[in-house]
């Protein structure tokens, strides 16, 4: 092999992804690694034309404010004033990560707008680092409002459930 050869598959490997090869020819032994494959994990989530908007039951609605704000950075706790003024209690991410309402896409969310919830009820999973943290009610009581999309990147600190203790 000559040297234009050895260029030609470097090149190939790099072009096709390849994770490595190696050859042996009269004697010689030429190993090319090339970067290791990332796996792609693909998430999907149909959601409906109020896809900015957090959930929220019944009356409370109009006491919410804009969720545009939430997607700003450094207004991360902007949507958590209004509930609180009303006696709920917002839960707040413990970690930076991917917030997901459901085990998995085939599985219905863990609550729902509306639903009782009970101390140590698993409400999300926040997934971070490839590791999936079940994130659990603090308080008893009843979904008010649900701040994150799912699949949507959430902050330390940033509201994910207002519950009506």
């Amino acid at each position: 092999m000559n040297f234009k050869e050895i260029l030609e598959l470097i090149d190939k490997v790099a072009e096709r992804g390849i994770a490595g090869v190696e050859i042996e020819q009269a004697g010689t032994k030429l190993r090319i690694e090339g970067k290791p494959a990332q796996p792609q994990v693909i998430h999907s989530y149909v959601g409906d034309a109020r896809n900015d908007a957090p959930m929220v039951a019944g009356p409370q609605h109009a006491a919410l404010p804009a969720p545009s704000a939430a997607s700003q950075p450094g207004a991360a706790a902007a949507p958590a004033k209004a509930p609180e003024e009303q006696g709920s209690h917002i839960i707040t991410s413990p970690i930076v990560g991917t917030f997901y309402r459901s085990p998995n896409p085939a599985q219905p969310a863990f609550v729902n707008v509306g639903d009782r919830v009970t101390k140590g009820q698993v409400l999300c999973i926040i997934e971070a680092m490839k590791l999936m943290n079940e994130i659990e009610s603090d308080a008893d009581g009843v979904i008010l409002a649900i701040y994150p999309q799912n699949g949507q990147p959430v902050e330390y600190g940033q509201p994910l459930f207002a519950i009506k203790v």
